[in-house]
């Protein structure tokens, strides 16, 4: 109906109609083979807003024909959630069932400890396939067993060909638009705005429709779109997203070591209402990721942020919030412990699962050591300066590197030592 908004209007119906994520919904997509079999397994959806994890929910449902029931994190507590399983236990045991229902959790990331274990028996026993919504990484977020029981599915912002294909789609298939003129003259900012979300996209074109009289065309280029933000900066953003790229502007201007913006993001987070612990815990990743070894300090002074901040709360948390931001902007970078765990999975998934070298496995047992675990090994504090060079790498990757120094003076020392140990 005209009277909705354009996103609910445009919202894909089917499968053919889902714009983006072709990695899972593609010919040979996981998603897509699940839908075409019909076996569906319990899984999250995790990507930023706006690429569509609520929708492809829905058509899963719809195609599938089975129950869907639906619950938001926000609004949602452990009563709701078992309310729910009950309705859903009784409709899989219905005569007219299809198939096992579908218990939908919009930003599941929320849920608490006590929330997430009371979903654990019904998808562990198969009354509820479980499709779960965040976007947060759900390994900091979703309890481990129930993480364990749920594959995770990552979404990816939607590229300049999507928003493309999805401004055609409006043009040609929304009712409103259809009985408009108008005329496409550049599409740069736009999409730019859009920044890959589906929804910010509808929004903008949705405000400059609204904006512009009957009888006279839409004009979009990169003057109106503009123009129409400045008028009504929040108009693409009705759902709070906004929070996306000032969380991004944040951890960038510390990455790249300005204070005084960084407490100006930071301000803008606490002015607009954002949970503080994850604020937090964005700086405790940082102060891993960005700081690493250049200043291991970091990262204990993060965590005790992340700590306090649970402890006092706000409006005190404001002040550890913004020591602990000046702090990691002018401390030492390095991204080397980042880089090197990567090259180490990359390298564990090329060569697979090499064997341990017999001098370093443990030998517990008689037979063991009759087969050589743990013979030659070199225990490093007999020897002078408790070091002593021996293998500790499968043949295949014992020359490989993965851990490079950054330049910085904590790091100049640790690979001066590590050379002084190995050699050059």
């Amino acid at each position: 109906m005209a009277f909705e908004p354009l996103a609910e209007r445009m919202r894909p119906r089917t499968l053919d109609q889902y714009i983006g994520q072709k990695h899972l919904v593609g010919p040979d997509g996981v998603i897509r083979r699940m839908i075409d079999t019909g076996n569906v397994s319990s899984f999250i959806l995790w990507g930023p807003p706006g690429v569509g994890k609520t929708t492809l929910a829905r058509i899963i449902a719809n195609t599938t024909q089975a129950a869907f029931f639906t619950l938001s994190a926000v609004t949602s507590g452990v009563k709701e959630v078992r309310e729910v399983l009950e309705r859903a236990k009784a409709e899989a045991a219905g005569m007219f069932s299809k198939g096992r229902p579908i218990l939908f959790i919009d930003e599941i990331h929320r849920f608490s400890k006590s929330q997430h274990d009371s979903l654990l028996g019904a998808v562990e026993n198969g009354t509820v396939t479980l499709i779960g919504a965040t976007t947060e990484n759900p390994s900091f977020e979703v309890i481990r067993p129930l993480l364990s029981r749920a594959q995770v599915y990552t979404l990816r912002p939607l590229e300049a060909d999507d928003l493309q294909q999805l401004l055609e789609r409006v043009l040609t298939a929304d009712e409103v638009f259809k009985s408009r003129k108008v005329r496409v003259e550049g599409t740069d900012a736009l999409f730019r705005y859009a920044g890959g979300d589906a929804r910010k996209l509808l929004n903008i074109l949705e405000l400059l429709e609204q904006s512009t009289s009957h009888g006279k065309h839409i004009i979009i280029n990169d003057k109106t779109v503009s123009d129409s933000l400045q008028t009504n900066p929040q108009a693409y953003d009705k759902n709070g997203e906004m929070h996306y790229d000032i969380i991004s502007a944040f951890i960038k201007s510390i990455r790249g070591s300005d204070p005084d913006a960084a407490v100006y993001w930071l301000a803008r987070m606490i002015a607009g209402g954002e949970d503080p612990e994850f604020i937090a815990r964005r700086m405790v990743i940082l102060s891993c990721e960005d700081i690493g070894l250049a200043n291991p300090n970091a990262m204990l002074i993060a965590n005790a942020t992340f700590d306090i901040i649970q402890k006092i709360g706000m409006p005190e948390g404001r002040i550890p919030l913004s020591e602990c931001a000046v702090y990691l902007a002018n401390s030492a970078k390095s991204n080397s412990a980042y880089m090197a765990i990567d090259a180490a999975l990359a390298e564990v998934e090329r060569s697979g699962n090499l064997p341990v070298p017999l001098h370093l496995r443990n030998a517990p047992t008689s037979l063991m050591k009759k087969l050589g675990y743990g013979e030659n090994y070199k225990y490093a504090h007999d020897y002078p300066g408790n070091f002593v060079q021996q293998q500790f790498r499968p043949d295949a990757v014992r020359d490989v590197r993965f851990w490079h120094a950054c330049s910085n003076p904590a790091e100049d020392a640790m690979l001066a030592r590590w050379q002084a140990r190995w050699g050059k």
